[in-house]
């Protein structure tokens, strides 16, 4: 008796799921072409999943076995539910690979804590894994936006550089800043390929936004530690700030991003007034998450 699992079976879950969907509830812009299959057409699962349309034909067609990562991009670009997903898993031979809990909570080393206490004129961002914000000084309040009204869980630099509107309205070439930043989570994505928060992260951007689809699929990586950003603030106009990050040498993978003006410059004057209206510090409290 043939096994009702296995590469064969994987694929013919995966053709009969997206033939099910409506390409305009999965975000997939009107085409005027007439549609020859039902639902998702291959090309499409493989760019909301952010793999290559001959790797996802491969899979239909049993001939190569899924990854961890790769199953759960595609649970995400098929819209699976929690039985769907746990199915999903046991046909592709890894219903023990599939993540479930994610890492222990990230916490701020106390010296970059210290660091940041002593930038009262420099926006300054602690980020961890992942390019989770872990930690902020009142000069980033004044420059971003109050990180302490953003739910814990969902305080990540290149999430809020999709999703937020403000943030990604202020950078005046944020098509080149947001690619940099997709190219910087490359990186992560080398060092712990298993992990389950930055599958959730990636899975999440690549269904919202096309751009982060296509730049995720270039596999571009950069590991640069410092650039220029060019801002557009509400307040207080164009600000062309120097942008440096030094990495924690304890291997938590945590760094110190740090945002200075050229002296005498518009932008140091800019900075000067934008940081002097925030006084209080508006980091986090470690264990309840409020500030003080």
């Amino acid at each position: 008796m043939t096994s009702p699992s296995g590469p064969r079976a994987l694929g013919a879950f995966l053709r009969a799921r997206r033939a099910q969907l409506d390409p305009r509830e999965c975000g997939l812009p009107e085409t005027d072409s007439a549609r020859r299959v039902a639902g998702l057409r291959r090309e499409e699962v493989a760019r909301l999943a952010a793999i290559s349309v001959d790797y996802y034909t491969r899979l239909e067609q049993g001939r190569v076995r899924a990854s961890a990562p790769v199953l759960t991009t595609l649970s995400r670009a098929l819209r699976l539910d929690e039985d769907q997903q746990r199915y999903l898993y046991e046909l592709a031979g890894r219903s023990d690979a599939r993540p479930r809990r994610s890492r222990p909570a990230q916490r701020v080393r106390p010296a970059m804590r210290r660091l940041l206490d002593q930038l009262p004129h420099a926006p300054a961002l602690v980020l961890g894994k992942r390019l989770d914000i872990l930690a902020w000084n009142a000069a980033a309040t004044a420059l971003y936006t109050d990180f302490t009204a953003v739910p814990a869980g969902r305080r990540n630099y290149l999430r809020l550089m999709f999703t937020d509107p403000v943030i990604r309205g202020m950078h005046r070439d944020w098509a080149h800043d947001a690619r940099d930043a997709v190219a910087a989570l490359r990186m992560e994505a080398a060092v712990d390929t298993d992990d389950p928060d930055l599958a959730r992260l990636v899975g999440e951007l690549t269904v919202r936004d096309t751009d982060f689809r296509t730049w995720w699929a270039e596999h571009r990586v950069n590991s640069a530690t410092y650039g220029t950003k060019h801002y557009r603030h509400h307040l207080v106009g164009d600000l062309t700030l120097d942008c440096d990050t030094w990495a924690a040498s304890d291997g938590s993978g945590q760094r110190l991003m740090v945002l200075t003006a050229q002296p005498a410059s518009s932008s140091h004057d800019a900075l000067r007034i934008l940081t002097s209206w925030t006084t209080e510090p508006a980091e986090p409290n470690p264990t309840t998450g409020r500030t003080a």
